[in-house]
């Protein structure tokens, strides 16, 4: 099997990569930083590569993407996020919400919400997790019931990341038929985050920089044609979501880039002589060349307009402890002063590695958990019992 990219697509990544460090601000650490300049520069970031067509380039040219291939979008979201993600927020539009809506979505639907993402003026949440429902995202509470031509949402999610960035839309999971089963009477909408009734209380975390909130529903009425998909069928709408959403963050190039900083600094201060320094750095560069491999098989099987649900966990498994290994092994080989941030004179790497070692401490929760991909590929891929 051939694994390489073809000359087009490794001719657009050298142009891409060339606008990323000509574009980026000196001060630019990623978009998970306490920076108040950070979320700003991001949409200003996603107006120019819109203005290229390579926001969305691989969108159909009737939602406002260029048409190219998913091969030319894996080079994208290898190149942002190796980057430290200049997109923001809006990841999330292009990688998952923006599909759904294309696969799901009414025609009035998609002429409404994907324009606006094409162009790189709209930042959306998610509404999954509850205070009472993360990993058993099924026993979620937040209710809308159905009043004709229009529902009212009750309850709250948790974890919403950039809720206060402020998004404008949230991708809202909602019980709408308590009496079902605990997989069926689940329906998405599209919520309008300025309705009133919504508040939004930011979380302060260990990790430093502000990112998640909690979202308050109280007598909120969105309107039926927001729903997605069909009433009470939302399960399958959400699954093929965390599907996209999976394969959609590049983490084991992320990963490598910190890893090819590491490998420079052994060189440069000698620890690359010790026989241990270079077995483990040459172990995670093959655990990032796996990683990548793996997830290039799920990116395979959407090219063939496939939903590779068993197939993202597995490359999800080994991308996020990837991302956590090689911040653990930096920490091992820059020592106390790997804990050192970024604007300390001290700080080597520019606190690179304290960043990404703090970052990545919830990598192995977001998206469904390490357990939940790990029972996603023992059911769905071994088929296995569940555990009576």
């Amino acid at each position: 099997m051939d694994f390489d990219f073809a000359p087009e697509e490794e001719r657009f990544r050298d142009e891409l990569r060339s606008f990323v460090e000509a574009t980026l601000p000196d001060w630019w650490r990623g978009m998970f930083v306490d920076d108040p300049r950070a979320i700003p520069f991001t949409r200003e970031f996603c107006h120019l590569l819109a203005e290229r067509g390579w926001l969305t380039i691989a969108w159909p040219p009737e939602h406002g993407g260029a048409g190219a291939s998913v091969w030319a979008q894996t080079v994208v979201r290898e190149e942002m996020w190796a980057a430290e993600e200049p997109r923001g927020p809006q990841y999330m539009n292009l990688n998952y919400i923006g599909p759904l809506i294309m696969r799901f979505g009414t025609p009035e639907q998609q002429s409404q919400f994907l324009a606006p993402m094409a162009r790189g003026e709209v930042i959306w949440c998610q509404g999954f997790s509850e205070p009472d429902a993360g990993s058993d995202l099924a026993s979620l509470r937040t209710r809308a019931e159905d009043r004709g031509e229009h529902f009212v949402v009750d309850g709250a999610k948790i974890w919403t990341s950039y809720a206060d960035a402020p998004a404008q839309w949230c991708l809202l999971l909602t019980r709408t038929n308590p009496a079902a089963p605990r997989h069926e009477g689940i329906s998405v909408l599209l919520v309008d985050m300025e309705t009133p009734g919504i508040t939004v209380r930011p979380i302060d975390t260990m990790a430093g920089p502000h990112e998640f909130n909690e979202v308050i529903f109280d007598g909120v009425v969105v309107p039926r044609d927001c729903l997605l998909g069909e009433q009470d069928r939302g399960w399958e709408v959400i699954n093929t979501g965390l599907t996209f959403e999976r394969v959609g963050i590049a983490r084991y190039a992320r990963a490598a880039r910190v890893l090819e900083r590491l490998v420079e600094h052994a060189n440069a201060t000698g620890r690359s002589r010790d026989p241990v320094v270079r077995a483990r750095l040459a172990e995670l560069r093959a655990r990032c060349e796996a990683a990548r491999l793996l997830s290039y098989r799920a990116v395979s099987m959407q090219a063939r307009g496939e939903v590779p649900t068993v197939e993202a966990s597995i490359a999800r498994i080994h991308a996020t402890q990837l991302e956590q290994a090689v911040a653990h092994a930096g920490l091992e080989l820059l020592g106390p002063a790997g804990l050192l941030r970024a604007g300390d004179p001290w700080a080597p790497l520019a606190g690179e590695v304290q960043r990404h070692f703090v970052r990545n401490v919830p990598t192995t929760i977001a998206a469904g958990t390490l357990e939940i991909q790990k029972n996603v590929v023992a059911r769905h891929g071994l088929g296995l019992p569940r555990r009576p």
